[in-house]
């Protein structure tokens, strides 16, 4: 065994994104390259008299659940990156650093990882955690009554896993144990060279069995059964309102957490968090209207902007006729400006998008997307091809085409868009849109179930490597929610999963990319940067480009 990380050691990131394969090489073994910015201060001097450390911070999207075992809502994120604390965890330059373990070391032939926990960790309501804890999570989350969304990231990884999920094999089958207290030991199907960016995720994060036990599923509805094991706990759960946590001084290292209230509050609408940020009335806001960003970035308002490993695109429905047609789905995506929409919708420095697969992963200090095609489309409009393919489909100028249903969740950006998408189809397919909206819980749900024809989407990457993107459309995934199917497209994807090397996983992963991208499975709209506003007297907040977002070294100092 070779130990590999030790307290000292930091990871080296890769374009910026905080992704680190388990031999000490950055994320999937890929070659140095220079990490990209990322949003922290360092903290100011303490004045005479310390300001109330206490922060309010605007979230725009209520997550449809704060279970780390469950969801994959990336609303959730905010609580559950600042509540609990995984095995790893990410500093803030964005890379992976030790969290609850302190340490591992990995078999020499990249099976076996083992993790040593630091002593004395303990849940946020005083009792021990041990590494019993972890081994009970990962059997929660593959336990399909849990409904876990992200319960792949576990079956296709971890040995016996699937088995277990199936209901054809047994808890002591599945590869994750306790050696003892502080030893976790899990054990892989294969050799996976990014399964430490998976152990990052929260699905991998330790849930207490005695408050699920006595509480069900209603253990996150009150902050009293909320028991977890990060820099902040639960103090009140406001329905519909948000949440406030406050300092865990459980947490193995409290000392270092300056912050000693968070309040998480929800404002769906972007023009009245803007109004509450220049009154005064909280300190930050997660969502920038489109409207204001320019102004706001003029006049130095606290505009933060980071690079982001994520794309914004609609799922077609690639199930449902005539979306089955892969001309159709050819159709839809050449009629679209992306360009237009970028300057005059979203009003954002972004890229346009011609693939689900963010630019971002570097092999050999080049970005494995460089070069790459665009599959037939540009940043404006091809309408002329767009229409002589909806022609050879079946529908020359749009004739006897169905109505398009376009959906999205309430969001004013996203309506904006989704009204100019519309538009678009409209007057370059000649078809009918009609355009449909709501809650994202329902909105979601329905997506999930198929009960969508096209729907805005998006992506952020859960882990920073292709990886994450990869399975989105790969048959029968829990994430493909377009639909969408290809032997190919599996098989390369299966070979990126067990391929070592580097340069030939980049490879692979561009072939399975070429192959979707063909097939027009999704509408690519453009690349993402994440944007948010906070007061200047706020210093040691830290996103990175997978959009997480740590309070854990937040500074007031009004």
């Amino acid at each position: 065994m070779k130990k590999l990380i030790s307290l000292a050691l930091a990871f080296v990131m890769c374009l910026g994104l905080a992704a680190c394969g388990g031999n000490a090489a950055p994320a999937g073994n890929i070659n140095d390259i220079a990490p990209a910015p990322t949003t922290s201060t360092p903290a100011p001097a303490a004045s005479a008299e310390p300001a109330p450390q206490e922060l309010t911070f605007v979230l725009s999207d209520e997550p449809d659940g704060i279970d780390p075992t469950v969801t994959n809502n990336s609303f959730a994120q905010y609580v559950l990156s600042n509540c609990f604390e995984g095995l790893v965890t990410y500093d803030s330059t964005g890379s992976i650093v030790p969290g609850s373990a302190e340490s591992w070391d990995i078999s020499d032939d990249g099976l076996v990882y083992t993790f040593h926990l630091r002593e004395g960790l303990k849940w946020s309501d005083g009792t021990p955690l041990t590494a019993n804890d972890f081994v009970y999570s990962a059997l929660r989350v593959l336990t399909p009554a849990t409904t876990a969304q992200y319960y792949s990231m576990l079956a296709d990884y971890i040995q016996g896993a699937q088995a277990y999920y199936d209901g054809t094999g047994t808890a002591e089958e599945v590869g994750v144990k306790a050696l003892d207290d502080t030893t976790l030991e899990i054990t892989l199907i294969q050799p996976t060279s990014f399964f430490i960016d998976l152990v990052s995720m929260w699905c991998f994060d330790p849930v207490q069995k005695a408050t699920i036990e006595a509480n069900g599923d209603r253990w996150t509805a009150s902050a009293d059964t909320y028991v977890c094991n990060g820099p902040f706990k639960m103090e009140e759960i406001k329905l519909g309102e948000g949440y406030v946590l406050v300092k865990n001084e459980n947490y193995w290292n409290a000392d270092s957490v300056t912050l000693e209230k968070l309040t998480f509050r929800f404002i769906l609408d972007t023009a009245t968090a803007l109004t509450a940020y220049e009154a005064g009335e909280v300190d930050g806001i997660r969502s920038i209207s489109t409207a204001d960003y320019a102004r706001l970035k003029a006049s130095n308002a606290g505009v933060n902007t980071i690079p982001s490993y994520g794309t914004v695109y609609y799922n077609i429905n690639c199930s449902k006729a005539p979306y089955d047609n892969v001309l159709v789905r050819k159709a839809l995506n050449l009629a679209i400006d992306r360009q237009a929409i970028i300057d005059n919708v979203v009003q954002l420095d972004a890229t346009p998008a011609y693939s689900f697969l963010a630019p971002g992963y570097g092999v050999d200090g080049k970005d494995i997307t460089d070069g790459r095609g665009t599959f037939g489309m540009s940043p404006n409009a091809n309408v002329e091809a767009a229409q002589a393919a909806l022609a050879e489909a079946g529908y020359p100028n749009g004739e006897g085409f169905p109505t398009l249903q376009l959906s999205y969740y309430s969001n004013d950006t996203v309506k904006k868009v989704v009204e100019a998408m519309a538009e678009m189809l409209k007057t370059n397919l000649n078809i009918n849109v009609e355009i449909s909206s709501n809650d994202w819980a329902v909105y979601y749900e329905s997506v999930q179930k198929g009960d969508y024809e096209v729907a805005a989407m998006g992506w952020g990457a859960d882990y920073l490597n292709p990886m994450s993107f990869l399975p989105l459309f790969k048959t029968g995934d829990s994430t493909n929610i377009g639909f969408y199917s290809n032997p190919a497209y599996d098989e390369l994807v299966e070979k990126v999963m067990l391929e070592t090397d580097p340069a030939a996983a980049a490879e692979l992963t561009l072939q399975a990319d070429a192959v979707a991208s063909n097939d027009y499975a999704c509408i690519p709209l453009y690349y993402k940067t994440n944007d948010y506003l906070m007061k200047d007297y706020v210093s040691g907040v830290y996103m990175t480009a997978s959009s997480n977002m740590y309070f854990q070294n937040a500074v007031i100092n009004k």
